[in-house]
């Protein structure tokens, strides 16, 4: 039984607002969160080993076939980092969209968090659908990060052993 007591009609337009205040504050908070706490806390966001470099992700959920379809959170937040697409090839731009990909899933973990608070004023199957609604909306993006991310370390990695163009190798 909710805490507060609404008409049905009530209730849906307040999980609307509440999902878009939530969405919108969460995001707003997260992109303000300096780029060295992201690199401080790097084994937050680690590739775990069951997830074979991120290839378990596009096993089970072919990523490959719906990530280009997830919109970024900068058209809303106008002052994020578009991950829609590589900004270089270089290894700092590669670094920083690995930084940027740790905020995304950091945002996305955080997004799950309201749904608890769906149960104050909500039925109690429709406080699940908002936990299911909470789910389904950010676990992908999630994914997407889980299974970009390792791939891009690896790029990084390769361009930091490979010689330079110029250099000898003695």
């Amino acid at each position: 039984m909710p805490l507060i007591e609404l008409p049905l009609p009530w209730v849906i337009l307040l999980d609307a607002v509440a999902w878009g205040f939530f969405h919108l504050l969460i995001s707003f908070c997260t992109v303000r969160i300096p780029i060295r706490w992201f690199i401080r806390h790097e084994r937050l966001f680690r590739t775990f080993h069951f997830e074979q470099h991120g290839d378990l992700w596009q096993r089970l959920f072919r990523v490959k076939k719906w990530k280009q379809l997830i919109p970024d959170g900068t058209m809303f937040i106008r002052n994020g980092y578009n991950k829609k697409s590589l900004h270089g090839n270089d290894a700092a731009s590669l670094d920083e969209f690995i930084v940027e990909s740790r905020r995304a899933e950091w945002t996305h973990w955080i997004s799950i968090v309201p749904a608890a608070l769906f149960f104050l004023w909500n039925p109690i199957w429709a406080s699940w659908l908002n936990v299911a609604y909470a789910i389904l909306f950010n676990v992908p993006i999630i994914i997407a990060q889980r299974y970009n991310r390792p791939r891009l370390e690896r790029l990084v990695t390769r361009k930091q052993n490979k010689p330079q163009a110029g250099s000898s190798i003695r």
